[in-house]
Protein backbone atom coordinates (compact mmCIF):
# COMPACT_ATOMS: atom_id res chain seq x y z
CA UNK A 1 0.00 0.00 0.00
CA UNK A 2 1.31 3.60 -0.93
CA UNK A 3 2.38 6.08 1.93
CA UNK A 4 -0.01 9.07 2.08
CA UNK A 5 0.69 12.27 4.12
CA UNK A 6 -1.19 15.37 3.66
CA UNK A 7 -3.22 18.29 5.46
CA UNK A 8 -6.73 18.24 6.57
CA UNK A 9 -8.92 21.04 7.41
CA UNK A 10 -11.86 20.53 9.57
CA UNK A 11 -14.15 23.57 8.91
CA UNK A 12 -17.98 23.99 10.04
CA UNK A 13 -20.17 26.31 11.96
CA UNK A 14 -20.17 26.55 15.73
CA UNK A 15 -21.04 23.96 18.11
CA UNK A 16 -21.03 21.31 15.47
CA UNK A 17 -18.12 19.05 17.57
CA UNK A 18 -14.95 19.84 15.15
CA UNK A 19 -12.74 20.02 18.47
CA UNK A 20 -13.84 16.89 19.98
CA UNK A 21 -13.76 15.02 16.26
CA UNK A 22 -10.09 16.15 16.28
CA UNK A 23 -9.60 14.71 20.06
CA UNK A 24 -11.41 12.00 19.11
CA UNK A 25 -9.06 11.09 15.83
CA UNK A 26 -6.12 12.29 17.28
CA UNK A 27 -6.83 9.48 20.41
CA UNK A 28 -6.23 12.00 22.97
CA UNK A 29 -7.17 15.69 24.07
CA UNK A 30 -5.65 18.88 22.07
CA UNK A 31 -8.74 21.24 21.80
CA UNK A 32 -10.70 22.46 24.42
CA UNK A 33 -14.43 21.59 24.14
CA UNK A 34 -17.21 22.97 25.80
CA UNK A 35 -21.37 23.31 24.83
CA UNK A 36 -20.54 26.99 23.95
CA UNK A 37 -20.28 28.24 20.36
CA UNK A 38 -17.12 29.90 19.84
CA UNK A 39 -14.53 27.85 22.05
CA UNK A 40 -12.20 27.60 19.43
CA UNK A 41 -10.71 30.75 18.47
CA UNK A 42 -7.47 29.46 17.31
CA UNK A 43 -6.44 27.37 14.72
CA UNK A 44 -5.08 24.16 16.26
CA UNK A 45 -2.54 21.78 13.84
CA UNK A 46 -3.24 17.89 15.25
CA UNK A 47 -0.90 15.44 13.62
CA UNK A 48 -1.84 11.83 13.36
CA UNK A 49 1.12 9.51 12.38
CA UNK A 50 0.02 5.82 11.12
CA UNK A 51 1.95 3.12 9.25
CA UNK A 52 -0.29 4.06 5.89
CA UNK A 53 0.59 8.22 6.28
CA UNK A 54 0.22 10.43 8.28
CA UNK A 55 -2.49 13.32 8.58
CA UNK A 56 -2.25 16.69 9.48
CA UNK A 57 -5.43 17.94 10.66
CA UNK A 58 -5.92 21.72 11.61
CA UNK A 59 -9.32 22.27 13.71
CA UNK A 60 -10.32 26.15 12.84
CA UNK A 61 -13.26 27.92 14.95
CA UNK A 62 -16.46 27.85 13.58
CA UNK A 63 -17.47 29.72 10.63
CA UNK A 64 -20.08 32.41 11.89
CA UNK A 65 -22.42 35.50 10.75
CA UNK A 66 -23.55 36.49 14.01
CA UNK A 67 -21.63 39.70 15.79
CA UNK A 68 -19.33 42.59 14.58
CA UNK A 69 -16.49 42.41 16.77
CA UNK A 70 -12.83 42.51 16.10
CA UNK A 71 -13.25 39.28 17.45
CA UNK A 72 -15.86 37.70 15.40
CA UNK A 73 -14.24 39.16 12.36
CA UNK A 74 -10.77 37.25 13.58
CA UNK A 75 -12.34 33.77 13.79
CA UNK A 76 -13.78 34.14 10.76
CA UNK A 77 -10.42 34.95 9.34
CA UNK A 78 -8.85 32.12 11.38
CA UNK A 79 -11.09 29.79 9.83
CA UNK A 80 -11.30 31.15 6.31
CA UNK A 81 -7.41 30.94 5.88
CA UNK A 82 -7.22 27.29 6.83
CA UNK A 83 -8.74 26.44 3.77
CA UNK A 84 -5.68 27.66 1.71
CA UNK A 85 -3.21 24.95 1.42
CA UNK A 86 -4.80 21.81 2.54
CA UNK A 87 -5.30 19.10 0.63
CA UNK A 88 -9.01 18.06 1.54
CA UNK A 89 -11.61 20.14 3.61
CA UNK A 90 -13.56 17.74 6.19
CA UNK A 91 -16.96 19.62 6.38
CA UNK A 92 -18.71 18.77 9.89
CA UNK A 93 -22.83 19.37 10.03
CA UNK A 94 -24.54 18.38 13.17
CA UNK A 95 -27.18 15.81 12.06
CA UNK A 96 -30.03 17.26 13.85
CA UNK A 97 -29.53 20.63 12.54
CA UNK A 98 -29.03 22.76 9.65
CA UNK A 99 -28.89 26.16 9.05
CA UNK A 100 -27.64 29.65 7.58
CA UNK A 101 -24.60 29.20 9.24
CA UNK A 102 -23.91 25.64 7.44
CA UNK A 103 -24.84 27.37 4.14
CA UNK A 104 -22.07 30.33 5.33
CA UNK A 105 -19.26 27.39 5.15
CA UNK A 106 -20.65 25.48 2.32
CA UNK A 107 -20.44 28.72 0.27
CA UNK A 108 -16.66 28.93 1.36
CA UNK A 109 -15.99 25.17 0.33
CA UNK A 110 -17.32 25.72 -2.54
CA UNK A 111 -15.06 28.62 -3.37
CA UNK A 112 -11.98 26.40 -2.62
CA UNK A 113 -12.93 24.69 -5.44
CA UNK A 114 -10.74 21.55 -2.77
CA UNK A 115 -11.93 18.03 -2.30
CA UNK A 116 -14.66 17.70 0.40
CA UNK A 117 -15.91 14.99 2.56
CA UNK A 118 -19.05 15.67 4.28
CA UNK A 119 -19.03 14.22 7.95
CA UNK A 120 -22.69 14.37 9.40
CA UNK A 121 -21.65 14.67 13.46
CA UNK A 122 -23.64 13.11 16.20
CA UNK A 123 -25.60 10.33 14.72
CA UNK A 124 -25.82 9.05 18.52
CA UNK A 125 -28.22 11.84 18.90
CA UNK A 126 -30.79 10.65 15.89
CA UNK A 127 -33.76 8.60 17.10
CA UNK A 128 -35.04 6.46 15.83
CA UNK A 129 -31.61 5.28 13.91
CA UNK A 130 -33.67 5.01 10.78
CA UNK A 131 -34.07 8.64 10.45
CA UNK A 132 -30.30 8.79 9.38
CA UNK A 133 -30.14 7.37 5.82
CA UNK A 134 -32.85 9.43 4.96
CA UNK A 135 -31.41 12.36 6.54
CA UNK A 136 -28.08 11.94 4.93
CA UNK A 137 -29.83 11.67 1.46
CA UNK A 138 -31.60 15.01 1.96
CA UNK A 139 -27.59 16.81 2.89
CA UNK A 140 -26.06 15.08 0.17
CA UNK A 141 -28.78 16.61 -2.33
CA UNK A 142 -28.39 19.70 -0.70
CA UNK A 143 -24.91 19.97 -0.42
CA UNK A 144 -23.99 18.78 -4.06
CA UNK A 145 -21.63 16.61 -1.81
CA UNK A 146 -21.66 13.10 -2.28
CA UNK A 147 -18.69 11.48 -0.26
CA UNK A 148 -20.70 11.76 3.66
CA UNK A 149 -19.65 9.79 6.43
CA UNK A 150 -21.69 9.86 9.59
CA UNK A 151 -19.88 9.31 13.14
CA UNK A 152 -20.12 10.24 16.66
CA UNK A 153 -17.03 12.44 18.03
CA UNK A 154 -18.58 11.72 21.31
CA UNK A 155 -18.38 8.10 21.49
CA UNK A 156 -16.20 7.28 18.66
CA UNK A 157 -18.68 5.84 16.33
CA UNK A 158 -17.52 5.13 12.82
CA UNK A 159 -14.39 7.85 13.37
CA UNK A 160 -12.15 4.53 12.23
CA UNK A 161 -13.71 4.45 9.00
CA UNK A 162 -13.43 8.32 8.42
CA UNK A 163 -9.64 7.80 9.50
CA UNK A 164 -9.64 5.75 6.61
CA UNK A 165 -11.45 7.69 4.37
CA UNK A 166 -9.37 10.52 5.34
CA UNK A 167 -6.15 8.97 4.76
CA UNK A 168 -7.15 7.51 0.83
CA UNK A 169 -7.84 10.77 -0.17
CA UNK A 170 -4.42 12.25 0.52
CA UNK A 171 -1.70 12.64 -1.64
CA UNK A 172 1.16 10.05 -1.85
CA UNK A 173 4.09 11.54 0.16
CA UNK A 174 6.43 10.89 2.94
CA UNK A 175 5.37 12.19 6.41
CA UNK A 176 5.46 15.97 7.05
CA UNK A 177 6.48 16.27 10.57
CA UNK A 178 8.63 13.84 12.54
CA UNK A 179 6.17 10.64 13.32
CA UNK A 180 6.69 11.55 17.58
CA UNK A 181 5.26 14.79 17.14
CA UNK A 182 1.54 15.93 17.75
CA UNK A 183 0.91 19.61 17.03
CA UNK A 184 3.14 22.81 16.21
CA UNK A 185 1.75 24.87 19.27
CA UNK A 186 3.63 25.52 22.13
CA UNK A 187 3.11 24.24 25.77
CA UNK A 188 2.09 27.84 26.88
CA UNK A 189 -0.51 27.71 24.45
CA UNK A 190 -2.20 24.65 25.73
CA UNK A 191 -1.72 26.00 29.39
CA UNK A 192 -3.34 29.13 28.44
CA UNK A 193 -6.20 26.88 26.90
CA UNK A 194 -6.92 24.47 29.23
CA UNK A 195 -7.28 27.45 31.93
CA UNK A 196 -9.73 28.98 29.53
CA UNK A 197 -11.53 25.63 29.30
CA UNK A 198 -12.22 25.50 32.86
CA UNK A 199 -13.48 28.93 33.08
CA UNK A 200 -16.06 28.66 30.40
CA UNK A 201 -17.03 25.69 31.93
CA UNK A 202 -17.55 27.31 35.25
CA UNK A 203 -18.84 30.96 34.20
CA UNK A 204 -20.63 29.78 31.00
CA UNK A 205 -23.98 31.72 31.45
CA UNK A 206 -22.63 34.59 33.00
CA UNK A 207 -19.51 35.82 30.48
CA UNK A 208 -17.67 33.40 28.20
CA UNK A 209 -16.82 35.58 25.17
CA UNK A 210 -15.37 37.78 28.00
CA UNK A 211 -12.29 35.90 28.73
CA UNK A 212 -8.99 35.56 27.84
CA UNK A 213 -5.99 33.79 28.97
CA UNK A 214 -2.59 35.19 29.04
CA UNK A 215 0.68 33.17 30.35
CA UNK A 216 3.08 35.28 32.09
CA UNK A 217 5.30 32.36 33.74
CA UNK A 218 5.83 29.05 32.27
CA UNK A 219 8.86 27.67 34.20
CA UNK A 220 10.03 23.95 34.13
CA UNK A 221 11.53 22.52 36.86
CA UNK A 222 12.65 18.77 37.40
CA UNK A 223 9.40 17.53 39.30
CA UNK A 224 7.29 20.78 38.60
CA UNK A 225 6.15 23.11 36.70
CA UNK A 226 5.17 26.34 37.45
CA UNK A 227 2.41 28.49 35.83
CA UNK A 228 1.45 32.39 36.18
CA UNK A 229 -1.73 33.47 34.21
CA UNK A 230 -3.58 36.36 33.49
CA UNK A 231 -7.04 36.67 33.22
CA UNK A 232 -8.27 39.37 31.11
CA UNK A 233 -12.42 40.42 31.38
CA UNK A 234 -14.06 43.48 29.84
CA UNK A 235 -15.30 45.19 32.93
CA UNK A 236 -14.43 45.38 36.68
CA UNK A 237 -17.87 43.35 37.72
CA UNK A 238 -16.77 40.72 35.48
CA UNK A 239 -13.75 40.63 37.80
CA UNK A 240 -16.04 40.29 40.63
CA UNK A 241 -17.81 37.19 39.43
CA UNK A 242 -14.70 35.91 38.84
CA UNK A 243 -13.06 36.09 42.45
CA UNK A 244 -16.68 35.53 44.12
CA UNK A 245 -16.28 36.24 47.95
CA UNK A 246 -13.25 36.60 49.25
CA UNK A 247 -11.59 35.33 46.22
CA UNK A 248 -12.97 31.45 46.61
CA UNK A 249 -14.45 31.34 43.14
CA UNK A 250 -10.99 31.65 41.84
CA UNK A 251 -9.46 29.16 44.33
CA UNK A 252 -12.28 26.69 43.10
CA UNK A 253 -11.21 27.18 39.75
CA UNK A 254 -7.81 27.35 39.70
CA UNK A 255 -7.45 23.95 41.79
CA UNK A 256 -9.84 22.24 39.05
CA UNK A 257 -7.73 23.92 36.23
CA UNK A 258 -4.85 22.67 37.96
CA UNK A 259 -5.54 18.70 37.70
CA UNK A 260 -6.38 19.60 34.17
CA UNK A 261 -2.59 20.87 33.40
CA UNK A 262 -1.40 18.34 35.35
CA UNK A 263 -3.19 15.48 33.24
CA UNK A 264 -2.10 17.12 30.19
CA UNK A 265 1.52 17.82 31.09
CA UNK A 266 1.82 14.45 33.17
CA UNK A 267 3.69 16.47 35.68
CA UNK A 268 3.15 17.94 39.46
CA UNK A 269 1.55 22.21 38.67
CA UNK A 270 2.30 25.08 40.91
CA UNK A 271 -0.75 27.33 39.75
CA UNK A 272 -1.22 31.16 40.11
CA UNK A 273 -4.03 33.12 38.55
CA UNK A 274 -4.96 37.25 39.15
CA UNK A 275 -7.64 38.70 37.10
CA UNK A 276 -7.29 41.86 35.21
CA UNK A 277 -9.32 44.22 33.77
CA UNK A 278 -9.22 45.55 29.79
CA UNK A 279 -11.78 47.33 28.86
CA UNK A 280 -13.65 45.89 25.49
CA UNK A 281 -10.48 43.80 24.49
CA UNK A 282 -12.27 41.98 22.20
CA UNK A 283 -13.71 44.68 20.14
CA UNK A 284 -10.24 46.50 19.79
CA UNK A 285 -7.99 44.77 16.89
CA UNK A 286 -4.46 46.04 18.67
CA UNK A 287 -6.07 44.79 21.84
CA UNK A 288 -6.23 40.94 20.48
CA UNK A 289 -3.36 41.14 18.36
CA UNK A 290 -1.69 42.20 22.18
CA UNK A 291 -2.77 38.84 23.79
CA UNK A 292 -1.72 36.76 20.91
CA UNK A 293 -4.85 36.61 18.63
CA UNK A 294 -3.20 37.02 15.25
CA UNK A 295 -3.27 34.82 12.44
Amino acid sequence: MSHRAGHVALVGRPNVGKSTLLNRLLGQKLAITSHKPQTTRHSILGIRTLEQGQIVYIDTPGMHRRGEKAMNRYLNRTAAAALAGVDLVVFVVDAGHWGEEDELVLQRVRESRLPVLLVVNKIDRVKPRERLLPLMAELSRHTGIDDLVPVSARTGENCDRLEREILARLPEGENLYPEDQLTDRPERFFAAELIREQLILRYHKELPYAITVEIEQFQEQPHLLRIGALIWVERPNQKAILLGKGGRAMKETATIARKELEAFFQKKVFLQLWVKVKRSWSSDQASLAQLGYTE
